[in-house]
Parts: structure tokens; sequence; C-alpha cells
């Protein structure tokens, strides 16, 4: 079952080694746990709904208390506090479950013509505020598109397969590996995220050196809009005019609902493994993962973790003596205090593979990076879509964990790294009602290209005494450092998408011009401002 008040599987949890709190300890103090509040008592809270009944799609909505509240949160830290405290402030009215196409027009031409304001809902894994419904005099309806979970088609010629927009990551994988095939798109979200909200966010898989991003791997769509059905056929290019797919990618539901989406597929590879180098510093260790992604070596994915956070993963791996032993050895061979560690993917056929080690291995060396095989990034295969599930191993012990991700080109990326770090060190005391406390920040680079890189920064606090408090810590942690990166050559969202909370920031990026082209888009397809409304436009 999932959990109603946090991410994932609630059979599941993710424990933290014996050294665990003591390292948090250390370095922002002893943490405190706040009370959680019950789904009772949540639901008792649930008004009645608003909804006008009309018997073309009544069967398909819910009005029940608890699947509504199941439907008012995303993932953000915001809506943990809420759904933790309790405080969820506004709810759905209904939330429908569409099984087709033709379910989905009639429930948006209801909506039309009962002024019903529609949140579209694939996997609930939001962190930016897209799902949540927000106070005001029209009804809400959220649109779960789960019930749209199925392959429906694959071109094998073609290599392009047809999904549902609501098929969540586990089912895309494996209804295409039963025939040989994958998508090779894995965001961290995989276990939950759906196929469609990779698309309505502009997603970015772990493995995108190899697959490409969601607009590499998107070849067409269906999306009902309250105009009608926009169709987008697979072609593999045309210089026919500004591209719709583009429009549809990170539209956030501001266009339509997206019902069906058509991905390009790859057969599955013959083999797939995961290593690790430790670097001296992180001059060497990102000059190296320059060199590697310039120089186009076919790795599948290319993680690299400056030395705080290689310091932080290796004091909660557990094992403390062999990860002691380990480290005694990397000392001797150069990599001591201040190391670096890069994890990189090989995927492919045999060939493939064994080519693009003996090349990463050769840039690593020159920059001094010290290989150490596949048993740790065998680790992190294993954990690598269990990592949302540390927020309620850190929660019990009285932290708070949040990230924040841009990206920017390879001339900015040290300048912009330090300014997102030293922000979230520092500014929670520049509040009076917060000047002792501390955060523990550190930052890996999680996705490469040519021109530059992500920057994916994470940030543990102490929850304060109260709810208010913690999310007044999280509002000036994240307000104060997003201002700052879209100030400093950064875009607002490199994988989480727009939603309501990055909207206030969006015009820094886009310009004013910009920012009007996307308003018209929005308003031609939904005039009255009724499809997932105060979502990526302010």
């Amino acid at each position: 079952m999932r959990r109603w008040n946090g991410w994932g599987d609630e059979t599941f949890s993710l424990e933290l080694p014996a050294q665990g709190q003591s390292f948090l300890s250390k370095r922002v103090g002893d943490g405190k746990a706040l009370e959680d509040a019950s789904l009772e008592s949540v639901c008792a809270k649930v008004p009645e709904s608003r909804l006008p009944t009309d018997a073309t799609v009544d069967k398909l909505i819910d009005t029940t208390p608890e699947v509504r509240v199941r439907h008012s949160r995303g993932q953000s830290l915001d809506d943990w506090l809420a759904m933790r405290s309790g405080d969820f402030r506004v709810f759905p009215d209904g939330v429908a479950c569409p099984e087709s196409s033709l379910d989905v027009q009639k429930l948006l031409q209801y909506a039309q013509t009962n002024s019903i304001e529609v949140i579209p809902y694939g996997g609930g894994t939001s962190v930016a505020g897209h799902i949540n419904p927000l106070a005001g005099d029209k009804p809400i309806l959220t649109v779960d598109m789960g019930g749209m979970n199925r392959l429906m088609d694959l071109d094998q010629e073609s290599q392009i397969a047809t999904f549902g927009a609501g098929t969540p990551g586990p089912l895309v994988e494996s209804q295409l590996r039963a025939q040989g095939y994958t998508l090779g798109h894995f965001p961290q979200s995989f276990e939950l995220s759906t196929v469609g909200g990779w698309v309505a966010t502009r997603s970015s898989g772990q493995q995108s050196l190899r697959y490409g991003r969601i607009e590499q791997l998107f070849a067409g769509a269906r999306v009902e809009t309250l105009k009608g059905t926009l169709d987008i056929p697979t072609i593999p290019a045309s210089s026919a005019g500004p591209d719709i797919r583009e429009m549809i990618l990170g539209s956030e539901g501001r266009v339509g609902l997206i019902t069906e989406v058509k991905v390009r597929v790859s057969r599955l590879p013959e083999q797939e493994s995961f290593h690790v180098v430790f670097f001296p510093d992180w001059d060497k260790a990102r000059t190296a993962c320059r060199m590697l992604v310039q120089n186009r070596i076919q790795l599948s994915m290319l993680r690299l973790s400056n030395a705080i956070e290689t310091e932080t993963q290796l004091a909660l791996a557990g094992h403390p003596h062999l990860i002691g032993m380990m480290e005694k050895v990397l000392s001797l061979r150069g990599a001591a205090e201040g190391k670096c560690m890069m994890t990189f993917g090989l995927t492919g056929s045999k060939h493939q593979c064994t080519s693009a080690k003996q090349e990463a291995k050769r840039i690593c060396s020159e920059y001094k990076g010290v290989y150490t095989g596949t048993h740790l990034g065998k680790k992190w295969a294993e954990k690598r879509f269990t990592m949302p599930y540390l927020r309620e191993a850190l929660w019990q012990m009285g932290y708070a964990v949040d990230t924040l991700e841009t990206s920017t080109d390879w001339d900015n990326v040290d300048n912009l790294l330090g300014i997102m770090e030293n922000s979230l060190r520092t500014c929670l005391q520049t509040r009076e009602e917060s000047k002792d406390e501390r955060a523990h920040v550190f930052t890996h680079l999680s996705h490469f290209y040519g021109q530059g890189c992500s920057i994916y920064t994470t940030y543990v606090f102490r929850a304060a005494g109260s709810y208010d408090e913690t999310l007044a810590r999280w509002k000036h942690l994240k307000n104060t450092t997003s201002e700052l990166i879209v100030r400093n050559r950064g875009t607002i969202s490199h994988q989480h998408g727009v939603g309501k909370d990055h909207a206030p920031f969006l015009p820094v990026e886009k310009g004013e011009l910009g920012m009007l082209a996307i308003r018209s888009l929005c308003n031609t397809f939904d005039p009255k401002g009724i499809l997932n409304p105060k979502t990526l436009l302010d």
C-alpha cells in the first residue's frame, strides 16, 4: 500500500546505519521529531464536494475523503510538512479515474461547462507543486491517469512504443522487456512517476547519456484539450515550422491532458555495469568528467560527487571497517582528504562496453583517478530508486532534507555551485528565529553535456519546534537560493519542471517576450484558465 503522507510503499523503509545519526548530529545538531497527524484526523477535515452531478461523468469521479486526501499533495518538502502536520489547507473536490481518451474528453467538457478547475495527476511525485489544489471559488477536479497504464502498441520496425499516459516507470519497462526492448528512462522517481508526467515536466533519466532526456525519447502523442483532440504524429525529423512536440513538452497540464505517449525505444543491451573512480580533488574530477563527455565516450550515465557528498555517502554507507580499509588504500594512491567519487555506467554490446571502459579509464588516469571496479557501482545501482525513502528515515530522527537542482555552462559550474552551497549553509542564520541553525550541504553533478552539466544539491537541517517554523526555514532556504540560481546563469529547473513553486522565478530565464509566448500558447487552448491554474505561469 502506498504511503498517504510520504514516499512510496509503506512496507519499505531505508534504515540509516548506526553512525548516521552521530554524523548528522556533529554537523547540524541533535534532531527532535515532530508529531505526525493521523489519516483519520485529516479525512475528518475534508469538506463536502462542490462538484455538480452529471450523468455522463459521475461514474468516473470519486468524492470520498480518503481518495481526495491522497491526491491533494505531491512530494516537495512543503507537501511533506503539510501531510505530516495534517494541515493540507485545500483538497480537490473529487478525483476522476478515466480509462480512455474518450473519458478524458468527457471530463474536460464537463469541467468547461461547469467552470471546474482541472489538475492532471500522474504518479503524484511532483516536487514543485504541480498537483496541489489552490483555494478559490471554483470546484477542483483532479484527474488521476493511473487507469491508462498499458503498452498499447509496439512498432518493432520503427522502434516506437505507444503507452497510456498513466503508465509508471516499472510497468513501462516490464511491458517492453517482455518483448526485448527498453525505454531507458530512469529518473529517481522511476518507481511511481509516469510516462505522461515525464513528458509534461521535461524529465531526465539517470542514463540519459545513452538514451537521451525525455525530449529525445518523445516521438508523438495524443492530447485531449478543451478545443478537441490534438494528435502529434511520429515523424523522425521535420523542418515544417515550429515543432508541436516542443509545445507539449513541459506544458504541465496547461494546454491539455496527455492521454497517449509515443516513445522511441531501444533493444535491450547485451550487458550493463557501473564503475567507481576516486579523484584526489574536485578540479581534476570535474575536468575528467568534461573530457569524457566532450570526447563522446560511450557512457550511459555519469555522476560526480563533490568532496562533502563523497564523505557523506561513505559515512552513511554502513560497514565502517570495510570503508575505512578502502579509504586507507585510496590515501596511499593519492585520493585522501578532499577526494571526489565518480560513478559511470557502461551499457550496450560487449564490444561497446569494453572499448568505452578502456577510454574512460585512460582519461580518468590522466587526471589521477583511482579506479576501484564495480563493487560500489553495484551498490549504487541497487539503491538508485530508494533514495527518496531517506526523507522518512531522517524525519524520524528530527531532520528535514530537500534538494535544489539546476544546470549551467561549464565556465559557470564552479561559480554557481559555490553560490548555491554558500547560500544554503548560511542563510538560516540571517533569520532571528534560526540564527543558531546550520545546514549540512553537499552536491553532485548528475547529467552531463558537451556544453555544461546539471548541479544537484542536497541540504539537511533540523526540524524546528513547530511545523510552521520548519516550513518557514525551508521557504527561506529555497527561495533565497532559487533567486541566486536564476540571477547567476542557472535554470530554475533542469529536471523537475516548474509547477507552482518555481513559477515566480521563470521570467528571469525566459524573458518578457518568452513569457508572453508561453502565456499566449496556454490562452489559446485554455482562455478561461481552468487547466492547472497557477502552474508554470505565476
